[in-house]
Parts: structure tokens; C-alpha cells; sequence
């Protein structure tokens, strides 16, 4: 399976969007990942809808859109998204995840879904047909500069056996949370296809953002 790049905007300039994602493009970037986020599922608040809608505007780049809100149907309606664009929902955050689900694939979109560190992989078996996208979080959701959990390569390997013995061998594993080279080469060989980048990785001072982002597939190359 190709392995793809996803741009996290949380750690964009962003006084200067435009400009960023400029850049991004110019670095071949495959997707923009968006975090939303609503102070109650995770202790923190970031990018808006529209925001989104302002971005689609001025970007082919495909949203990836990580929503990380209490009982996201509630707000699914209200992003402009094209069929390669991706909105991923927590497990943990509603009850009737599958509906939402359902909902996010009728508005012609892809749909993810992500898991917590200390959700296990098993959770997903009913849900598998339903989804585009598996998202294993390697930190805890909410902020960046978190230290990868202890397990993020065996979890991953894990979700990667599950999801080929459930027949959906074609379904995508994206990996978010200090995804620097180091722990992306060893998330690569455990079966991750998706990589989430930011100040670990992409946004890095006093280095060229596509710069940063062939070496991050140099690597990926090398050992995936």
C-alpha cells in the first residue's frame, strides 16, 4: 500500500495559512490533517469549520479531518468535503458511532475512525466495513509535543493483522502523535500507511518544509 503524508495545520504558521499550505503543496504533501477540537472531549480548542470551508477554497490538497469532539454527527453537516477528503471520529465519542458513520460516507466523503491508546484494536471488528480509514493514535489526543506511547508499534502491527483476518486488507492505517523519522520508521515496519507530521518531523525550524518531507519518504522508502 502507497504510504502517504498527512500535514497537521495545528502546527502551520498560522498568522500566515496561505502561505503555509502554499508551501505543503509545493512539497508534494498528500493530505492536510485539521484537528478539531471541542474543550470537552479532549481539554483543548483549535480549528473551526470554517476555517475548513475557507481552506478548501484555496487548496486540491485533500482534507484529513481528525475530529476530535463529543458526539461529532452533531457537526458533520457543516463542512464543504469532496469524495478524497476524510472525516475520522473518535470510537470513544458517541454511542452510535456506526450511524455517525453512515452519515459521514452519504455526504460523499471517506470515513475514519480512531482509537485512543488505551482502546484496543478488537473494537473496531463490527465497524470495519463501514470505515475508509483506521486512525491509531499514538498519543493521547489534545496537544502536541506528547512523548509516543510505550506499544504504539505492536498496536499498530496489531490493528494491521486484524483488519487483514476481517477482509479489509485495502483499508489504510494512519498513525498520529509524535510521528518523528525514528518512530515513523518504526510504525512503517508495524504496518502504518498514513503518517501525521508536524514539529517532529515536518515544521521544523530553520529547515525547508519539502525538504523535510522527501526525507520523510526517503526513510519510508527505505524500510516500507
Amino acid at each position: 500500500m502507497k504510504k502517504l503524508l498527512s500535514a497537521s495545520l495545528m502546527c502551520a504558521d498560522l498568522t500566515n495559512l496561505g502561505e503555509s499550505i502554499r508551501k505543503l503543496e509545493a512539497a508534494g504533501i498528500d493530505y492536510l490533517h485539521i484537528d478539531i477540537m471541542d474543550g470537552s472531549f479532549v481539554p483543548n480548542i483549535t480549528l473551526g469549520f470554517d476555517l475548513i470551508n475557507a481552506i478548501k477554497e484555496i487548496t486540491d490538497i485533500p482534507l484529513d479531518i481528525h475530529m476530535m469532539v463529543e458526539k461529532p454527527s452533531r457537526f458533520i453537516g457543516r463542512m464543504k468535503l469532496g469524495k478524497n477528503d476524510i472525516v475520522c471520529v473518535h470510537y470513544e465519542s458517541d454511542i452510535h458511532i456506526h450511524r455517525t458513520l453512515t452519515e459521514i460516507r452519504a455526504l460523499g466523503c471517506k470515513a475514519g475512525i480512531a482509537i485512543n491508546p488505551q482502546t484496543p484494536p478488537e473494537s473496531l471488528e463490527f465497524l470495519a466495513d463501514s470505515i475508509d480509514m483506521a486512525l491509531v493514535m499514538t498519543v493521547n489526543p489534545g496537544f502536541a509535543g506528547q512523548k509516543i506511547f510505550e506499544g504504539a508499534d505492536r498496536k499498530t502491527a496489531k490493528m494491521r493483522r486484524l483488519l487483514n483476518e476481517w477482509g479489509h486488507a485495502d483499508i489504510p492505517i494512519e498513525v498520529d502523535g509524535n510521528i518523528s523519522p525514528a518512530n515513523g520508521r518504526m510504525l512503517c515496519e508495524n504496518g502504518a500507511d498514513i503518517f501525521v507530521l508536524g514539529t517532529s518531523s515536518l515544521f521544523i525550524k530553520d529547515k525547508d518544509m519539502k525538504q523535510s518531507a522527501d526525507d520523510f519518504r526517503s526513510m519510508l522508502r527505505e524500510v516500507c
